[in-house]
């Protein structure tokens, strides 16, 4: 079966309603300390998200992942350390998308991001050692599983532990530019090189 064509956009605040459309989802925030999202709330992450991109020296960059137009999900590289070129990207997805290789399709945009047009040297991802799948395409991303941290957050049914990925730029660079679809769009953004990423993993902050 065919993957779907995935892009990366800059937020906008009228992305909010796609948005909240998972958000809003029990499933998709299981391992999460947000949500379900109340539209304020959600309001409020995407108004954030937005002005995120106004600061400098920039620390977030925020994308929507569209698929044929729609917003499907979005995905975030969070600047860390500048000095240390250390970075992190979280990802979120509508379940109608799982498991189509759209979220492997995010990340590898975001660390094309970080790598190539941010300079870091490291960037790291996280996940609950429940969520399988969101474990399995941070693995696809040529991630490298770190270990795991005890009690990095509390959510509704617990502590939660957090399996931790990254990934280098050497490791990145000798991968080879990933040769799937799509490219970073959004005003005063060059067109940029392609993605991945899946369900969950993404930290709202």
């Amino acid at each position: 079966m065919a993957r779907p064509s995935v892009t990366l956009h800059r937020i906008e605040f009228a992305d909010w309603r796609a948005v909240h459309s998972w958000a809003s989802l029990p499933q998709v925030c299981r391992f999460q300390a947000w949500g379900p999202n109340t539209e304020e709330q959600t309001r409020a992450f995407v108004a954030t998200a937005v002005d995120a991109w106004a600061h400098s020296p920039q620390q977030r960059f925020a994308y929507t992942a569209r698929v044929e137009g729609t917003v499907v999900g979005m995905g975030e590289l969070h600047v860390r350390s500048r000095r240390q070129r250390q970075g992190e990207i979280t990802f979120a997805l509508h379940p109608r998308f799982w498991a189509q290789g759209v979220g492997t399709a995010i990340g590898r945009g975001l660390l094309a991001q970080g790598f190539a047009g941010q300079g870091l040297h490291r960037i790291h991802a996280t996940c609950d050692p429940r969520n399988l799948g969101s474990a399995r395409v941070l693995a696809k991303l040529g991630m490298t599983w770190e270990g795991r941290h005890r009690h990095t957050a509390l959510i509704r049914d617990g502590w939660r532990d957090s399996e931790m990925f990254s990934i280098l730029e050497d490791e990145w660079r000798e991968a080879g530019p990933p040769q799937q679809a799509g490219g970073h769009r959004g005003p005063g953004d060059n067109e940029g090189s392609s993605y991945g990423c899946q369900p969950s993993t993404a930290r709202r902050r």
